[in-house]
């Protein structure tokens, strides 16, 4: 496939570029400082301001469009718009963890123990996937890891879910943002959620 990747120099998107990269994918790696992108076979890094009128243009012509852009420095309707114009219809969205739930009616985010440094960043995804469940015209994927993400081992070896906050059997909820990018190609490849989020955790 050929695959544009908007936030490509952030933690998460450089993991997803890698992870495109090494299974053959094309690789459109897209950030506001395209030289914090690391050289590759089958990528090819760009700068592009999502403010910039001309930026559906550095979309068009490929067959999805993955966004790993903190949602507190871009609104949904500016990036859905985005890909609108270029014209791509698969839209994946690298999510996070506050807007599953801890049980039914109560997400993550609005249970007292949540970290008060990552709520308006919580609020502004779960307020993304509400737009995105809206969404008509895109065929759309969110999905978001574990309360816990940061770098570690690519292990292929991880759980999915739907809605759901999922911890393993020791109440702890982790996944490294290489498997969490193996989870989000994966659904690249087989496309297995249309129009829908889902969650991976170990």
């Amino acid at each position: 496939m050929k695959v544009a990747v908007i936030g490509a120099s952030g933690r998460g998107g450089s993991r997803i570029v890698a992870e495109l990269a090494q299974r053959g994918h094309e690789v459109t790696a897209i950030a506001r400082n395209p030289e914090k992108i690391a050289a590759a076979p089958n990528v090819s890094a760009r700068r592009g301001d999502l403010n910039a009128p001309d930026f559906p243009d550095l979309l068009k012509g490929h067959d999805a469009v993955v966004s790993a852009v903190h949602f507190t420095d871009a609104g949904p309707d500016i990036l859905i718009e985005a890909v609108r114009k270029s014209g791509v219809k698969r839209y994946a969205v690298m999510g996070g963890a506050g807007s599953l739930e801890v049980e039914p009616g109560l997400r993550l985010v609005d249970t007292p123990q949540f970290p008060a440094a990552y709520k308006a960043e919580a609020l502004k995804g779960a307020d993304f996937l509400d737009r995105l469940r809206q969404e008509k015209e895109l065929d759309w994927v969110f999905l978001s890891p574990a309360a816990l993400i940061d770098f570690g081992q690519r292990t292929g070896k991880f759980r999915l879910g739907k809605d759901q906050f999922m911890t393993d059997a020791d109440g702890k909820s982790a996944i490294s943002f290489e498997d969490y990018a193996v989870a989000m190609v994966d659904e690249l490849e087989q496309h297995k959620h249309s129009r829908e989020r889902f969650a991976v955790a170990y």
